[in-house]
Formats: structure tokens, sequence, C-alpha cells
């Protein structure tokens, strides 16, 4: 049995021009002037028809199939339809939507690319995963690449032709990449020798296009040690030259896919190079911050990868709910003319639905968020504002990686759970989403690298100067709505909040500088400890925009409802990761090693 997909629409929209007030931002920001809310729905309607009509249906075959390698060519076979999809894809104009005009994109704002690809990524999650990479290599071309490049590289990947990989893993090197010992030796022609293996490469090998563009880490003969010593480069599968012309096939060979637990439709590869011609990116030893380039437009991607595969997963959960009759409700028949009551009439059902949908629409709300942060710091004319969103974005995609995508797991889980032994069943297509959304806390830096991205280096290196911007506007928002007697359920609990997180913030400063252990023994409780109160933030913002907007009384009533429901049953998990926050490193360091056997 296929699951369903409907794309909510509906709440999109409402994030989009009621919360975060699109039109107004794109009136101001260059190059969107002329980007009205009727161009904005047409963009939104046709995402959903695509995502609806043509990826939906894929996703049961792209996991039932797989991905196929043939050892003699090295070539790998997408699932049945995915090749298809992707000239669909192309043919529609969806491989440029966000890229530079000058690239032969169409240049629209991350904003309206964002919840294209939330519907893109719940309709099939592992076909996504295929121009994912591309949008990030475009990023890093865009601000990286010289002017050769981006003709030679940039305008086929934006046009679709050619699709791009990032390449920094290898079987000894994840996280660590200081570790990292692909090797780059200059030829006489400007390129360099990329000799290496690297491994867990999505979509490193595919049957769309002619040629990828893989994007690798690799070290100079005359690199420092460490990441001091790591350089970016240019590697397509066939031979390109500086005049942009195609050549024959370069010393780049697939040598095999991974059997992964979940996104079977999706190709993660080993890749080897052996002497192949690569183009050096960027400055020489400045590879990492290129990369990150990359790497940060695609955690905020995959934090809505999350949010996607929970969305699919929570609708059908939905609508298992209605359907399926079992018991009465303890308070008595609610369909006495049926043989038992349907699901939702069951507390605890109810409580598992009302968890996915609170954490779901507060997460779009959030990422939507940070995508207008985006456009702000790429095309404000205001220097001020460019410098502010970036510090906010930067502080906030550690956040929204990992709340998303644990969220995700959630999720998945409460929607397999409410289908019980049915959702254990692999005909029913629910364990698909919880084996689909386990990778997304991992891949693309695991929950606990964000953590320490977001406590090691975005509060203590950088003396939390995206937290206190977000404090700023939160204390702004509480201070407006002070006397709000319709906001008098959020607000103070809010301001508490707001007000305990720079003092915690502060203690494990403090305790951080007499013991740096104390960084990681902190990091993913206080992380999750900020994205629980950012959700918070989100959602009291939401309910003070649906009561001002023109939306149906329904719908306010159902945003209210669903933002009591956050703050009475899920903000308090708040209390629980203070707890451990404050229960220190001691009790993680006084077990010496040999006991843990």
């Amino acid at each position: 049995m296929t699951t369903n997909y409907t794309a909510p629409l509906a709440d999109i929209r409402f994030d989009l021009f009621d919360l975060l007030e699109v039109e107004k931002l794109f009136a101001r920001l260059p190059g969107c002037g002329e980007l009205t809310r009727e161009t904005i729905d047409a963009v939104l309607d046709e995402a959903a028809k695509f995502s609806e009509a043509v990826l939906a249906p894929l996703n049961e075959v792209g996991d039932r199939q797989g991905c196929t390698f043939d050892r003699t060519s090295a070539e790998v076979t997408t699932p049945k339809g995915f090749k298809r999809a992707y000239e669909q894809y192309v043919e529609g104009g969806w491989a440029g939507l966000t890229a530079p005009e000058a690239a032969g994109g169409q240049g629209l704002p991350e904003t309206v690319g964002a919840p294209v690809k939330e519907m893109i990524d719940s309709a099939n999650l592992a076909w996504g995963t295929y121009p994912l990479l591309s949008h990030g290599a475009t990023e890093a071309l865009r601000v990286h690449g010289e002017d050769w490049q981006k003709e030679a590289f940039l305008k086929p990947i934006v046009s679709g032709e050619w699709t791009g990989t990032m390449c920094l893993t290898e079987a000894h090197c994840g996280t660590d990449l200081g570790l990292l010992k692909t090797r780059a030796e200059p030829n006489e022609d400007g390129s360099h020798a990329i000799t290496g293996t690297k491994i867990f490469i999505t979509a490193g090998e595919h049957d769309f296009t002619e040629n990828i563009v893989h994007l690798v880490l690799a070290r100079l003969p005359d690199a420092p040690p460490g990441v001091k010593g790591i350089s970016l480069f240019i590697v397509p599968k066939m031979r390109v030259g500086r005049d942009g012309a195609m050549g024959g096939r370069n010393a780049v060979r697939c040598g095999g896919i991974e059997h992964k637990m979940g996104l079977k439709g999706s190709a993660t590869c080993v890749i080897n190079f052996d002497g192949a011609q690569g183009w050096l990116i960027g400055e020489a030893n400045r590879g990492l911050h290129a990369m990150f380039t990359m790497m940060n437009t695609a955690r905020l991607a995959v934090g809505l990868q999350g949010l996607a595969v929970a969305e699919r997963a929570y609708q059908n959960a939905l609508s298992y709910a209605r359907e399926r009759l079992q018991m009465r409700a303890l308070s008595g028949a609610k369909f006495p003319a049926q043989p038992a009551d349907p699901l939702i009439v069951h507390g605890d059902i109810r409580r598992m639905l009302l968890t996915q949908k609170s954490l779901i629409e507060g997460g779009r709300a959030l990422g939507l968020y940070a995508a207008t942060l985006v456009d702000i710091q790429h095309r404000s004319e205001d220097p001020a504002e460019a410098t502010r969103a970036e510090a906010l974005v930067s502080f906030l995609t550690p956040i929204i990686k990992a709340m998303l995508t644990e969220n995700a797991n959630e999720c998945a889980s409460l929607a397999l759970q409410i289908y019980g032994g049915h959702g254990y069943i692999a005909d029913n297509g629910m364990e698909q989403y919880a084996r689909d959304a386990r990778i997304t806390s991992i891949y693309e830096g695991t929950t606990q690298i964000q953590a320490l991205d977001l406590l090691g280096r975005k509060i203590m290196q950088q003396r939390g100067e995206g937290l206190q911007l977000f404090l700023e506007q939160l204390g702004a928002f509480c201070a407006q709505h002070a006397n709000d007697e319709s906001l008098s359920e959020f607000i103070p609990e809010l301001g508490t909040l707001a007000k305990e997180w720079m003092e915690v913030t502060q203690t494990l400063g403090k305790r951080a500088v007499a013991n740096p252990d104390e960084i990681g023994a902190a990091a993913v409780d206080y992380l999750m400890y900020s994205g629980y109160i950012a959700l918070a933030d989100a959602w009291a913002r939401s309910v003070a925009a649906a009561d001002a907007s023109g939306q149906s009384e329904d719908f306010k009533q159902a945003k209210r409802l669903t933002a009591r429901f956050y703050f009475a049953r899920l903000l308090p998990r708040t209390r629980a990761h203070l707890a451990a926050m404050q229960a220190g490193a001691d009790s993680l360091f006084a077990m010496p090693d040999a006991l843990f056997g």
C-alpha cells in the first residue's frame, strides 16, 4: 500500500505571507521587488503538483528497488522512474529556481526555494538527495569560483544538465577532516592530479546526467598538517577544459554503493580518484572555508529534509487514526453506530498526533524564518542588516539542522506507533519513514557536531553574538505583547525562559573556562534546550500572526490550541535538559575506560 502525500500549502502560505510577511520583505530586497504573491503562489502550486503527482508515487518504488551497481562499468542505475522524474524536474525549470540569473537561473529568493524543497523531500526524500548537493555546489562555485569556472561548471549545474557532489569523508576521516589523505599534485596546465578515495558520497554516481561535478577536499604537496592544509578542487566525472569543452572520461570511478538502512533510492557511493584532473577552487589551503559555504547550505537543507519526512509520516498517521476502529473512548462511545471508535478519540493517540503537529508546524515556521535571513544576508543593501542576518542564521543553523532532524526521528517513530503492528509491516509504508528519517540526524554533521558548533563555536568563540541578537528579538516581541490578553498564556513563560537562557549560557561559559570538557558534556542538552525555546518563540509568533490574519476561525483556533499543547506538554522538556546541564561533566568522566566493559 502506497502512503499518500498532500502538500501543506495552507500552512506554508500562512508562514510566508502572514507570519513572515515576505511580500514586505521582498519589496525592499534587490532582485525581489517584482516578485508578487501571485507569482509565489503559482510556484508553490506547481511544486505541489510535481511533488504529489510525479515524485510521491516513486517513493515506495525507490525503497523497494533501490539503486544497482554494475562493477564492470562502475555505473549506477537508479530506481525505475527516477531518471524520468529528473528530466521533468529540469524541464520544469526547478534546477535553477534560486540560482543566480547570471548563471542561467531564475534568481528567486531562498525563502521561496525552501518550501519547494520541503515538498519535494516529503514526496520522495531519496530522490530529493540528487538535486540537494547540486544546490550546495552552486553556492560554492558562485562564491568562490573563478569566472571561467562559473562558465564551465556552474552554468551546466544550474541548468540541470550536470549535477554536483560534495566529497569530504574518507574511511579513516569523517568529522575530523584534518586527518584526510587525498592528494593533489600540480600539473603543467594549471590543473591538479587528484588521488584518493572518498566514501559516503551522496549522488556520487547515477544515470541522471552525463557529467557529475565533484567538489573534493585534498592536500597539496606543501600543505601544512591538519585542517589548515586542506584545499578544495573541482573534479568532474568527464574531463572539462578551461574553455568549458567536455572531453573524455576522467580518472574518477565509482567503487561501489552502500547498502543502507534507509534512503535506498539514493546512491551513496565510494568514489576513487586515480590522478583525476581537478581544478583548484578558491585559495590554496583554504578549502575548508570554501567547503563550509556548501556545507552550511546543506545543513539548513537537511533540517528541511527532517521536517519533510515528519510531515509525510504525520499525514498518514492522522488519516489512519481517523479511520482505524479500535475500542471505545474511556469517557463513553463517541460513534455508537459503529462497532468501535476510531483511534483519534483516545488520549494517547491524540498526544502522539499533537506532538507531531506542533513539532512540524513550529519547525516549518523556524526553518522558513532562517530562509528569510539567508536572503537578507545575501541581498540587503544595508551592510548592518546583512551582517546581523548572517550572525542570526549562523547561530540558528546548528539548531535547525539538529532540532528538526531529531524531531523527524521522533515524529516518524510516533507515526509508526499509531499504526501499531501494521506500522511495523513494510506493506503499509510507515517503517520506511522511520528508516529514512534516521540518516538526517547523522549526515552533514551529526547532532553532536551541531551541538559542539553551537556551544563551542557560536557561543564560546563568537561570544554568543547570534544568541544575543535572537534574545533581543524575543525580548522585543514579549515587550510588544506584554499587555496582550490573547497571548497572556504564552508571553510570561517565554520571557522567563529567555532570561534563563542567557543565565544558563553564561554559567556554562564560566564552567567551560575552568574545564573544557564541560562543553562536550553539556552541548547536546544545550542545543535541545535552545531549540525548544526557539520553537516556543515561533509558536507564540504564529498565534499572534494568525489572530491578526484573514485566516478562517478554524485555522486560528487550530494554531492556538496546538501552541497551547506545545507550551503545556513539550516546552517542559527544557527542565530535563537544564537539569542535565547543571549536573556537569563529573559523572561522564568519573568512570575509568576499562570499567565500561
